[in-house]
């Protein structure tokens, strides 16, 4: 079903692709929020820049942005697929709990901020550029990887990674010496578990976006994780 956006608001415009049924091509894009907040089981491709909350505890489905995307894609969001074929704004994946987001391009401030996982609900986040600071704030669980791509020299990542992390991965493309950690996250080389994670996760984001995962895989790359399965303990006085 094709649906021309152009002069619909948001309320119209997701009342239109519920009644879709299981696939449907939003044209005309421009700010609209909330698409596809809270459905499962339809496939959306939007033409043009979805507003805040594209996907917003999104159920399941697939959701494709042929362009960028503004704040809060996937936003608590529970299972589908979110890809997003240019750069995201802020607080991507906020408080997700499942499901995965492909950004080709950039992501804002505070990227995957409070992420978590329960059992076999392992969110993912794959950031094809850079990200900006606060990246993984507050992680409890997940999975956040960050490859620099097509962002020339410099670090990839803003400042303040991980700050708070007490649970997931954080994995970026680069070397230990260009990224300054908070001191309650553990800093190292991949071990085999963690290349064999990245692989499959790599896999599933070059396959969208038309790229080859062994070049990207032969570069060096870092994983964070928390020191402490009680990141806090040093800020009170008794324990």
């Amino acid at each position: 079903m094709l649906i021309d956006a152009s002069g619909l608001e948001h309320r119209a415009l997701n009342e239109k692709i519920k009644e879709s049924g299981t696939e449907c091509r939003v044209t005309g894009c421009c700010g609209q929020r909330f698409i596809g907040a809270g459905m499962g089981g339809c496939d959306i491709t939007v033409d043009g820049v979805p507003g805040n909350a594209l996907g917003a505890y999104l159920n399941g489905g697939t959701i494709t942005v042929n362009g960028n995307a503004q704040d809060a894609v996937g936003d608590t969001m529970n299972a589908g697929t979110i890809v997003i074929n240019g750069s995201a704004g802020d607080a991507a994946g906020y408080a997700m709990r499942g499901g995965r987001i492909f950004i080709r391009d950039n992501a804002g401030y505070r990227a995957g901020i409070h992420m978590k996982a329960y059992r076999d609900n392992v969110p993912v986040m794959v950031i094809g550029g850079c990200a900006g600071s606060f990246l993984g704030e507050y992680q409890a669980g997940g999975i956040i990887v960050v490859l620099g791509l097509g962002c020339g020299p410099g670090r990839i990542v803003g400042d303040f990674p991980s700050a708070g992390m007490h649970g997931g991965k954080l994995f970026l493309r680069c070397s230990e010496n260009e990224v300054a950690f908070p001191p309650q996250v553990h800093v190292r080389p991949l071990t085999p578990d963690d290349r064999e994670e990245l692989t499959k996760v790599l896999s599933d984001f070059c396959g969208f976006f038309g790229l080859e995962s062994s070049g990207i895989l032969d570069d060096e790359f870092i994983v964070a994780v928390p020191d402490s399965s009680n990141p806090y303990r040093q800020l009170y006085a008794a324990n």
